[in-house]
């Protein structure tokens, strides 16, 4: 067992009736309370963080500065993070300043105009 998943005592309140009901399913399934909550928190984290909207808000955060990068890594996983840190490194580089050529023709002297005039009418 790793430190990471090491139990960590968390207290919260909840409506009464929603704690009668995980109990009642607790019993049903002969399972613990706290065995249900870890799986329903589990699943909800995972879901979370597969939706596309979730995972475009964590990109926003992180390249405006309002996450760190291994608060993005716990949010969306190593591999997504990764790609986000080099993504920001890439917008976070200055743009090339580079004068267009003048020396090629880009159009191979093929080059068709339009009358604009005729739509008009």
């Amino acid at each position: 067992m790793s430190a990471s998943d090491d139990p960590r005592r968390v207290h919260f309140h909840s409506p009464e009736y929603l704690v009668d009901r995980l109990d009642a399913i607790a019993e049903l399934f002969d399972k613990d309370r706290t065995d249900l909550l870890v799986e329903a928190i589990r699943e909800y984290i995972e879901e979370t963080a597969d939706s596309e909207t979730f995972q475009e808000l964590v990109a926003t955060k992180y390249y405006d500065d309002q996450l760190e990068f291994e608060t993005v890594k716990q949010l969306v996983g190593a591999e997504t993070a990764q790609r986000l840190r080099l993504l920001k490194a890439d917008l976070e580089d200055e743009p090339l300043d580079l004068a267009a050529p003048d020396d090629v023709d880009v159009y191979d002297g093929d080059i068709t105009t339009v009358d604009t005039e005729a739509d008009d009418r």
